[in-house]
């Protein structure tokens, strides 16, 4: 069996550690009970490339319960858990990750999962869509479909479709409500604290936040921190979510006025250059910088460098900038996503939902995949809902259901005063 991986010694803690998340994901692990059975992706061959993360493992072993054959890369060079990543090779799934690989590295690994000709493709940040698309694309003529993770992936798939460029239907599984109105917003926004917490051990209350950013993930970051006290700071450019920002009680402001105010800075805007050389050269003595946002374009690493006289390590996923003025900047994780780099990434409950619908979305192209045009697709209609109500009674809840009269007074357009 094929793979590369850190070390296939730290299999045991993995298996326990997706232990643990399959005991906080009970949507999936139902989902997984009803498909062992009707194995609804028997014939299928998934390529995915995902941060491999002990909820990322619970959704591969859900998926080969289907009955589908699978190969796995990560999706960010340092968010693989290699103990996850052992424990997957040891159940003999061809996994090509490790933390801390190199960009040639990373590449190679997808092209490995690759060599594999899918018929599906799951990705998070569409690299290994776009490598099909770009180096592979004769793969195209056997692949039926593929999903999409992230708001950045959507956003660069949702690029080529304008652009007719796709070659293959993707679902845009980023934009469930039950996706991004909860992994983005209540995930990222504990996780990414997570991460600056592991990194630094600094006490969030007190401190001035800087969040680029107010989509979903810049939304749970900024609540997240005024919870803990801190006073939080908005740059945006879209003046709608700047709005809302305003009237949710944070100030708001362009970065080049914040960058001399934050004591913690936050990307989370999928945007290349968010924080320039300009705005290092503002920033107090001691401040923190930090992304959260898919990839390390957002923090302009090269402008910090050349400011710097001397960088080193400080503790794990903390690096010290010593500037020439004396001044220290603090950059973790290396501008990659703190709260997989520098921590464990989203919470299993919430992920949950996430990979719930991957793998509605994954049945659903096997089986209509072939009848879809090469664009990006919305999620099929109810399957929001039916997470959304199984979550709800795995959880204990009940709500309340119309009644035939309601039902009927909803279309009625003659109903007045």
């Amino acid at each position: 069996m094929d793979y590369k991986i850190k070390d296939i010694d730290l299999a045991e803690q993995g298996r326990k550690n997706i232990d643990w998340a399959e005991s906080r994901m009970p949507v999936l692990m139902n989902l997984r009970r009803k498909f062992s059975e009707t194995k609804p992706l028997e014939g299928m061959r998934v390529a995915g490339c995902l941060h491999v993360t002990k909820e990322t493992a619970v959704l591969v072993e859900t998926l080969i319960a289907a009955g589908a054959e699978v190969s796995w890369s990560g999706c960010n060079p340092l968010s693989t858990k290699d103990d996850i990543a052992a424990a997957l090779a040891a159940k003999e799934v061809p996994i090509f990750a490790w933390y801390g690989m190199s960009t040639e590295e990373f590449y190679w690994a997808i092209d490995k999962v690759l060599e594999f000709e899918p018929t599906l493709t799951l990705d998070d940040g569409a690299d290994l869509i776009f490598r099909v698309h770009s180096e592979f694309p004769d793969l195209a003529d056997k692949i039926i479909g593929g999903t999409e993770e992230t708001t950045t992936g959507v956003h660069r798939l949702r690029a080529m479709d304008r652009a007719n460029k796709l070659i293959y239907p993707i679902v845009a599984v980023n934009d469930a409500e039950t996706k991004s109105d909860f992994d983005n917003v209540y995930g990222t926004g504990q996780s990414t604290l997570d991460g600056i917490l592991r990194a630094t051990n600094i006490i969030i209350a007190g401190k001035v936040i800087v969040i680029a950013g107010y989509g979903h993930c810049g939304k749970g970051l900024a609540k997240n921190a005024s919870g803990l006290g801190a006073d939080v700071i908005i740059t945006e450019v879209d003046p709608v979510q700047a709005l809302k920002a305003a009237m949710d009680g944070f100030r708001v402001m362009q970065m080049n006025d914040a960058a001399s105010l934050g004591d913690v800075f936050i990307t989370a805007t999928g945007m290349k250059d968010v924080i320039v050389k300009k705005h290092f050269q503002s920033m107090k003595d001691g401040a923190i910088v930090c992304n959260t946002g898919h990839y390390d374009a957002e923090i302009n690493i090269q402008g910090l460098e050349d400011i710097s006289k001397s960088k080193r390590e400080l503790r794990a996923n903390n690096e010290e900038y010593l500037m020439s003025d004396g001044k220290k900047i603090y950059l973790l994780a290396k501008g990659r996503l703190v709260n997989l780099s520098a921590a464990e990434g989203h919470p299993s409950e919430v992920m949950d939902m996430s990979f719930a619908n991957q793998l509605l979305s994954l049945i659903y192209l096997a089986k209509e995949g072939k009848n879809l045009e090469n664009k990006v697709y919305d999620i099929p209609g109810d399957q929001d809902r039916n997470i959304a109500s199984l979550k709800l009674s795995l959880m204990g809840y009940k709500i309340d259901e119309l009644t035939p009269e309601q039902e009927a007074y909803k279309d009625a357009y003659f109903e007045g005063t």
